[in-house]
């Protein structure tokens, strides 16, 4: 999680000045469930909202989490994407920025 952690870009707030470098809350479910996770957050200065195993329900975390679902089930529509046919990793690179694109395009159609 740590290298995960690092290597988020800076974050466009939409206000002036220096854009942030980290996120302020970090949303996981009960599988991130440890001491150290919880302490690689914090020592980035994050807030970590990890349900706790057998203690919380997960409820209140698949409020924010559902986006990311559907995202990845938008992906996996594309075949080549969800098993890694590709040994280059450019050309891997190239079918998601496709996917993306496609998916962007599909979703401009609807609102428009």
């Amino acid at each position: 999680m740590a290298p995960t952690l690092d290597a988020i870009p800076p974050l466009s707030t939409g206000r002036r000045g220096r854009p942030r470098r980290r996120p302020d809350k970090l949303h996981a479910d009960k599988a991130y469930d440890a001491k150290a996770r919880r302490q690689e957050c914090r020592a980035r200065g994050i807030v970590p909202r990890i349900a706790r195993k057998g203690i919380e329900s997960s409820e209140k975390l698949g409020r924010h989490r559902w986006v990311v679902e559907r995202t990845h089930a938008w992906f996996n529509r594309f075949r080549r994407l969800p098993i890694r046919y590709e040994r280059r990793a450019d050309i891997y690179q190239a079918f998601t920025s496709l996917a993306a694109s496609l998916i962007t395009l599909n979703q401009i159609k609807r609102f428009c």
